[in-house]
Order: structure tokens, then C-alpha cells, then sequence
């Protein structure tokens, strides 16, 4: 198991949830967090509900910097409209976020790597920055050596998930994928509760 991995399954059992809904995850067994403290449970303050919240939300996305992230609700709160709303919309828009949801790769974390090492296209052109954001209509494929690639398949195979409607398999065996239209909250498959609206408070404390 890659470093990686570790860390990965580390944030389940810290949060004791299973953030992606995968079979593998140790929290099917194990439901509280690691070390010998793991078991305690203690009644939480708000504070400590806003930023559970938060590590949620910033873990589900391969665990993306806090800088990253702020950037993200700074974006979020400068566009019209609801800002919880909008906050989901841009993490939805995020390339890696794009490749993991057209399952392009097991996991965000996998999806993350095939950007940062150039094999996505972006409307047909090499695409290698996993935070940039895409646009209603963008095309997203990827290089065609990486079709037989392990992880490639294996994402492709997995049934632990489905393609949200809000993006199209433009052709399954070229690998490539349309990002249809920004989705909200109630349109996002995820596996667990998510709630931005304390996200949200959380930073405007």
C-alpha cells in the first residue's frame, strides 16, 4: 500500500466515516479513529462541527491544501447566488474532480496524478494543473496510451459508483467525457453527508 493510500484511509478513521464509499476502506471495520484514542467520543462544541465539516469536504477532494481551499470559498462567496451552492460547484469544476467523477481513475487521489503528469486533455489540448477549473461544454479525454493503463481500468470497471448526470461519456472507449453544466449540492453523488453551509460559517466566523 502506497503512502498515499495510507494517508488517504487515515482521513476515513479520523473522521470515522467513509468518505468515498469504498469497499477497501478500514472504517467497514473499524468505525472510530486511530491511535489509542481513537474510540473516545466527545459532545462536539460548534466550532468543532464547522470545522469537521470542513475537513470533510477538503478531504473528499484529495485532501487539497488549506490555501487551496480558501481560495475556493473566497470564489464562492464573490459569485452571485447561494454561496453553499456555489462553493460545491466550483470543487465539482475542479479537472481532477472532472476526471475522478467521469471514472477516468479509482480514486480523486489517482485522478489528482494523471493530471499533474499530463495524460488529461482538456478540449484536446494537455491539461496538467488538477485545480484549474472547467467550463460548461469542455471536453475532457485522456492520452491514448493510458487506456490499458491498471488504474485507468480499474476505475472504469468499478461499480462502488455511476457517472452523475451532470456530466456525459462522450465516447467510452476513447475515453473521453463532457462536463454538461455546474451542478448543486443535491446533484452530487456523495457517499456521506456533506455540509457546506457550515463550511461556509465556519470561515466567516
Amino acid at each position: 500500500m502506497s503512502k498515499r493510500q495510507e494517508s488517504k484511509y487515515k482521513i476515513n478513521r479520523r473522521l470515522g466515516e467513509n468518505l468515498w464509499g469504498r469497499d477497501k476502506s478500514p472504517i467497514n471495520k473499524r468505525e472510530y479513529g486511530p491511535g489509542q484514542h481513537g474510540q473516545r467520543r466527545k459532545k462536539p462544541t460548534d466550532f468543532g462541527t464547522q470545522l469537521r465539516a470542513k475537513q470533510k469536504l477538503k478531504g473528499y477532494y484529495g485532501n487539497i491544501t488549506e490555501r487551496q481551499f480558501r481560495k475556493i470559498y473566497t470564489e464562492a462567496i464573490r459569485k452571485k447566488g447561494d454561496t453553499s451552492e456555489n462553493l460545491i460547484g466550483l470543487l465539482e469544476r475542479r479537472l481532477d474532480a472532472v476526471v475522478y467523477r467521469l471514472k477516468f481513475a479509482p480514486t480523486v487521489f489517482a485522478a489528482r496524478q494523471l493530471v499533474s503528469h499530463g495524460h488529461v486533455m482538456l478540449n484536446g489540448k494537455r491539461a496538467d494543473i488538477s485545480s484549474m477549473f472547467v467550463k460548461e461544454g469542455d471536453e475532457i479525454s485522456l492520452n491514448p496510451k493510458m487506456r490499458e493503463n491498471v488504474q485507468v481500468l480499474e476505475g472504469v470497471s468499478s461499480q462502488e459508483r455511476q457517472v452523475p448526470d451532470y456530466l456525459e461519456v462522450v465516447d467510452q472507449k476513447a475515453f473521453k467525457g463532457k462536463f454538461v453544466r455546474t451542478p448543486k449540492l443535491a446533484d452530487v453523488p456523495y457517499p456521506v453527508q456533506m455540509e457546506p453551509n457550515l463550511v461556509i460559517e465556519f470561515y466567516s466566523r
